[in-house]
């Protein structure tokens, strides 16, 4: 059985979620936005008390706010590090970024790799596969669990709402494609987990997200 457990952290109340195996107790930490010891406390100390072993650290996107404790989780436990290909241009001016709200941040590590729609990794017995939904940024993925129907859904789709697109890289048409040819092509009980705020399901975004329910039946 997958779990999953979510984190509010920093001053944008992003989302940091834990996926982990409950037989082999192995993890994925996606988009750590831990900014201060405190929260690299809460996250660790999870992992902790339920001996995870972290083996992919994941950024859905590469927004300052999603990308803020990326060092900690690799300098901690070296998972291999994925990231959109597409968004390595933000990893690389996280510093420009993060002083755009005062902020300050250590350079971030290289990823191992990059999300592809063509990548598949095993946690446990689960598959992870990634679909491609860029206009948030250009190089956004987000992150499904078949078996498990549910899809982390980073800052894509929210509930009664989407992502933004007045940000670095953002493009409103091509945002509202990826969610009307990617998201809304998954089975309707399928549960997103988004980058920020409540969980919904697909079939409720169809039919309720005020920015969005006009594509259900197109």
């Amino acid at each position: 059985m997958i779990v999953i457990k979510s984190f509010t952290f920093n001053l944008f109340s992003e989302i940091t979620y834990v996926v982990w195996d409950e037989l082999t107790k192995e993890s994925a930490i996606i988009d750590p936005g831990c900014s201060n010891i405190s929260e690299e406390e809460k996250l660790s100390n999870y992992i902790s008390e339920h001996n995870l072993e972290v083996k992919y650290l994941i950024n859905t996107h590469c927004h300052i706010d999603h990308i803020l404790g990326c060092n900690f989780v690799k300098e901690k436990y070296n998972p291999i590090y994925f990231i959109p290909e597409r968004d390595l241009f933000l990893l690389d001016r996280a510093e420009i970024q993060a002083s755009a709200f005062g902020l300050e941040i250590k350079k971030l590590p290289k990823p191992d790799n990059y999300l592809s729609e063509e990548l598949q990794l095993q946690l446990g017995r689960s598959i992870i596969t990634f679909l491609y939904t860029p206009g948030h940024t250009p190089g956004e993925f987000c992150i499904y669990f078949e078996r498990e129907a549910f899809c982390i859904t980073g800052d894509v789709l929210f509930k009664n709402s989407i992502g933004r697109t007045d940000l670095w890289g953002g493009d409103y048409n091509t945002l509202i494609q990826s969610i009307k040819t990617k998201l809304f092509s998954l089975p309707e009980n399928v549960t997103i987990y988004p980058g920020h705020g409540e969980s919904s399901k697909i079939g409720l975004e169809k039919n309720e997200n005020p920015f969005l329910h006009e594509f259900s039946k197109s």
